[in-house]
């Protein structure tokens, strides 16, 4: 295959790991590029959006992870970019500005160690060669020594590794030939020292992401680990990806029973992105987080709006007067209409919703809670 052929299939192939890119908004949803290659909108410091060309180095892979459609035993066409190969086609992207930077990941190719260093050998192309000093985002493969991802955090902008499950008898349930607490935990504790306040790295932003529904974990044990993540290790950003069976094996043991419809998984991962958003956004704690007797979260109403209802002595919230942390916890609003009333609030009195861009749904579940005193 020629450089562009492989790229087809590797971009492709790259679509299910979501750790760089999230849609929150309509200008974010990723598209399909030039020559195949998935293309990710990402927000720039300065504001508006640029392009992250995302895709894996090899998808060859000796793991035999069951949710995985690229697992060692699938029947995929199999290809590998060499790291001069990789550096050089995002190269010739970026000088035509059709890309901002890179996400790169792969398969696991013979050895954690020996992926990593083909890895970290495109990032070292790109920073030393090209003197490319953009955004690269570095997968840290499962099983890395502690070496390769210190290469890594020294090279990269940003970092993930997928933690997958929240625990070792969820994760075990998925795969035989990785390790928990060695292969997993072990380099995210690392990547967290590596990257904490004042070291070294401190510049460089890790992320991780969870399998959401392959294993029989229960909401209220990823949104433990949420917090954990946050709280105590300093993650910047956690992210879900739905277990879609069509892309693993039909029945993985241990899945929850009844298992749940394509809908259903997609409303669950639906509900822990805005636990997600709650946490880091509208200074929810643990506690303020709500669930259902099963430990999980309701799949038929947003987890804002559920504490609301809980709890009528917090309401009616005054639009006039109430402080930043209190409109927050109004369902309909968020932080840019939070920023609007209390910009609104230094030119006078507000009357009514009409002047701040509230309609529709989110005005029907906000009027429920407020009064204009």
């Amino acid at each position: 295959m020629d450089t562009i052929e492989k790229l087809k299939i590797l971009s492709e192939d790259a679509r299910h790991d979501l750790a760089c890119a999230c849609a929150t908004g309509k200008d974010e949803h990723r598209k399909r590029g030039i020559e195949g290659k998935w293309l990710y909108p990402v927000t720039l410091p300065n504001g508006g959006y640029s392009i992250l060309l995302k895709t894996l180095l090899s998808n060859a892979c000796s793991n035999d992870c069951k949710y995985c459609p690229l697992r060692s035993d699938t029947n995929v066409r199999r290809c590998t970019l060499r790291s001069e190969e990789a550096a050089d086609i995002f190269m010739e992207y970026a000088r035509q500005k059709k890309v901002f930077g890179l996400f790169l990941s792969s398969g696991i190719i013979s050895n954690p160690d020996y992926t990593m260093d083909r890895i970290n050998a495109v990032a070292r192309i790109l920073r030393y060669k090209h003197h490319f000093k953009g955004y690269i985002h570095l997968k840290i493969i499962p099983g890395a020594s502690d070496a390769a991802v210190e290469d890594s955090v020294s090279l990269a902008s940003a970092v993930s590794l997928n933690i997958e499950t929240p625990g070792k008898k969820h994760f075990e349930i998925l795969s035989e030939k990785k390790d928990y607490m060695n292969d997993i935990i072990r380099p995210i504790k690392l990547m967290s020292r590596l990257t904490s306040s004042g070291s070294r790295f401190s510049r460089v932003k890790c992320t991780t992401q969870f399998i959401v529904g392959a294993s029989d974990e229960t909401d209220s044990e990823i949104i433990d680990y949420m917090f954990g993540l946050y709280n105590r290790l300093d993650f910047q950003r956690v992210y879900f990806s739905a277990y879609q069976k069509g892309l693993g094996v039909q029945e993985i043991p241990g899945e929850r029973k009844p298992a749940q419809d394509a809908e259903e998984i997609f409303v669950r991962e639906h509900r822990l992105y805005q636990v997600d958003f709650l946490i880091r956004r509208y200074g929810f704690n643990n506690n303020d987080i709500l669930l259902d007797n099963s430990g999980n979260l309701r799949l038929d109403k947003d987890p804002k709006e559920i504490w609301a209802e809980r709890h009528p002595e917090f309401y009616p919230v005054r639009i006039n007067r109430a402080e930043k942390e209190a409109l927050l916890r109004v369902p309909g609003l968020g932080p840019k209409t939070v920023e609007i009333i209390l910009t609104a609030r230094g030119s006078g009195r507000i009357n009514g919703f009409e002047n701040l861009g509230i309609k529709g749904k989110r005005l029907e579940k906000a009027k429920r809670f407020v009064i204009f005193e």
